[in-house]
């Protein structure tokens, strides 16, 4: 905001004083004369200049740059516009170059989760959380420079293709990806419905690319999904924590309670997240009071600590959380609070490893930008960026539709015999 203003008043100076000798100001007035027009090879002659009152420390203050980098930016874009083969029968718009400016300075601090987003970018992201969007039906992310699967959603193209976590995206149909950012990669692999992409793959284990074509279908997000595993024994799986998910999860509880569940299994496996204050009201259904999660960061509006809703509270019955490397931010807030809390124990494999807050700063033209403010941490002081989280009983596998061919869930059902029986 500060820019934009101050960036038009600028320019908009009318009134002008005499100035002689001024290093400071013929810099300034360079740059002006550069902004309309003149090249580099241009010299600059000005015996006289009016100025308006504007010193460089004002300049500094609304300019995002300093002078010689303005300079510079200025020369790249004549050059282009000058010389490129296509730049006078195919101009670029102003909005492209304004934005391409900005997303290459946010990605200059190399986190792949503080990102620009364009208006589009943005209103397809919102339509993402609403639950209904255009694509394959999995969540990446950027991890030491690959871009990689955090997970594919259950019964989306991309899981009945095969795809799994921790996959690396190497190329999709023939461009290879590689130093790509997540959020270009999503838009690459998004398109109309009933069109194909391939997608080629890097796995742990394998020798060869794995490539897998995928129809692209109109996704529908479905976040909970319960049933009686036996007659005392409820399960509800989390695909992600969206709007609404905190509600459709409690309706899911009251129904299986009143079916005799005297123990649950929350699957969170493949579960890639979401919004962090849905994570917290899951977390409320099962723990009386208490802390959730901590988040820490530079500023203190970062630096929050976020409790239990006591009315939002429903069952003590024992619990087994199914994790996986597919479960990452909100999986791991409500995962991490249950089994620090020591109130249920986490079975599966070690999850993602996404610990982090991401906070959306609206921008005047409807972009935006997202910056990780904090990091999470769990009750007892755990970081989870990066890290991830352990499993109390370590089992591999892969969920699985059908209950007696996933050796996790079956796990998980032994598991809570016992408990069951200890109770």
């Amino acid at each position: 905001m500060l820019y934009n203003s101050g960036h038009y008043n600028f320019f908009k100076a009318g009134a002008y004083s005499k100035v002689k000798n001024s290093k400071k100001i013929y810099i300034l007035i360079f740059i002006v004369f550069a902004s309309i027009g003149f090249f580099c090879g241009h010299v600059l002659k000005i015996n006289e200049i009016r100025a308006a009152d504007f010193s460089e420390q004002d300049f500094n203050r609304i300019s995002p740059f300093n002078v010689r980098s303005l300079w510079l930016l200025r020369q790249v874009r004549y050059i282009i516009e000058s010389y490129q083969v296509d730049a006078e029968t195919k101009p670029a718009k102003e909005e492209d170059l304004l934005h391409g400016a900005a997303k290459g300075m946010v990605e200059a601090w190399k986190d792949p989760y503080t990102r620009f987003v364009s208006p589009t970018q943005l209103k397809d992201e919102e339509i993402e959380l609403e639950g209904r969007y255009g694509g394959l039906g999995m969540y990446v992310g950027d991890r030491d420079g690959a871009i990689l699967v955090i997970a594919p959603m259950e019964d989306s193209p991309a899981e009945r293709a095969g795809l799994k976590a921790k996959d690396q995206i190497v190329k999709v149909d023939n461009e290879v990806v590689v130093g790509w950012t997540s959020d270009r990669v999503v838009q690459k692999l998004r398109g109309e419905p009933d069109t194909k992409v391939t997608v080629w793959v890097r796995r742990e284990g394998e020798d060869e690319l794995l490539s897998f074509e995928i129809t692209r279908e109109i996704i529908k997000l479905k976040s909970v999904r319960s049933q009686m595993l036996s007659d005392d024994i409820g399960y509800i799986k989390l695909t992600q924590f969206k709007h609404k998910t905190d509600d459709e999860a409690k309706t899911a509880l009251k129904d299986l309670i009143k079916q005799g569940a005297k123990a649950l299994i929350l699957d969170l496996r493949n579960n890639g997240g979401g919004l962090l204050d849905v994570s917290v009201k899951i977390a409320s259904m099962f723990l009386k009071n208490g802390l959730v999660v901590e988040t820490k960061g530079r500023s203190e509006r970062a630096n929050e600590k976020y409790y239990v809703d006591k009315k939002t509270f429903m069952t003590d019955m024992p619990m087994i959380v199914l994790i996986n490397g597919g479960s990452a931010s909100a999986s791991e807030i409500v995962a991490g609070a249950l089994n620090d809390r020591g109130r249920a124990k986490l079975l599966g494999e070690k999850s993602f490893g996404k610990g982090s807050v991401q906070t959306l700063f609206p921008l005047t033209d409807g972009s935006g930008v997202y910056v990780t403010i904090a990091r999470y941490y769990t009750p007892s002081g755990k970081v989870i960026d990066h890290v991830g989280l352990t499993p109390d009983i370590e089992v591999k596998g892969e969920p699985d539709r059908d209950v007696n061919k996933d050796a996790q869930l079956l796990a998980a059902m032994s598991e809570i015999k016992k408990s069951m029986r200890r109770k």
